[in-house]
């Protein structure tokens, strides 16, 4: 299985000394520039590929100043140090590290429409059973999706998803959260909505290709 992992400065201090003592660095793009090592920290088996990103930055950092001591500081320029297994160049695995921020937003979007950002219960049983359900209800929206809509994109190397998913709240509010009233026409209990054309269709869409799905 291949990786990517941000190396904490913290943990190892011989990534400042590295950093600040390279003059060389070649170029991804206009912002990013890199170097790269096989090395393997003191407590570690086997060496790895480490890339040493430098951004061009424009911000000032505000941390406290004791963690000079661990991070290189270079005017205009922001570090960071990624560990691999990969064997792709360079900038594919830059893109493929950063494109991360779509499983970033899976966990944000658990934790605001799911309620994953709280303990609702005391017993383990219960929050386990609270984390289940909503990961379920995430997992039933994104496979409901998949089935009833192609693909939009092809595999691109920040491995962004190849559908371009609702989010469960915009799917809640269009479908589900709408006003209408329960009525007896000829005895017949029936939900009434207002006449919205766009959300028949989508209803409809969906019953169709879980029916053939079926």
């Amino acid at each position: 299985m291949e990786f990517t992992i941000s190396v904490p400065f913290e943990r190892f201090v011989e990534l400042k000394n590295k950093i600040e003592s390279r003059r060389w660095w070649q170029r991804l793009n206009k912002e990013l520039g890199y170097f790269e090592l096989r090395w393997k920290p003191k407590s570690w088996g086997r060496r790895y590929r480490f890339l040493f990103v430098r951004t061009r930055s424009v911000i000032r950092g505000k941390e406290p100043i004791q963690l000079d001591l661990f991070v290189p500081q270079a005017h205009g320029f922001e570090f960071k140090v990624i560990v691999t297994n990969k064997k792709t160049r360079a900038r594919e695995v830059v893109l493929f590290h950063n494109g991360r921020g779509a499983q970033e937003g899976v966990f944000a979007e658990l934790k605001s429409q799911g309620q994953l950002d709280y303990v609702p219960t005391k017993t383990l049983a219960g929050n386990q059973v609270f984390l289940l359900s909503a990961v379920l209800a995430h997992n039933l929206n994104r496979d409901l999706q998949m089935t009833a809509y192609e693909p939009s994109r092809e595999t691109t190397p920040q491995r962004s998803p190849l559908w371009q998913f609702e989010r469960l709240e915009t799917l809640r509010l269009k479908l589900v959260n709408r006003a209408g009233r329960l009525i007896q026409p000829q005895g017949r209990l029936t939900l009434s909505m207002s006449t919205n054309p766009a959300v028949q269709d989508e209803l409809l869409h969906y019953r169709a290709t879980l029916d053939q799905a079926a």
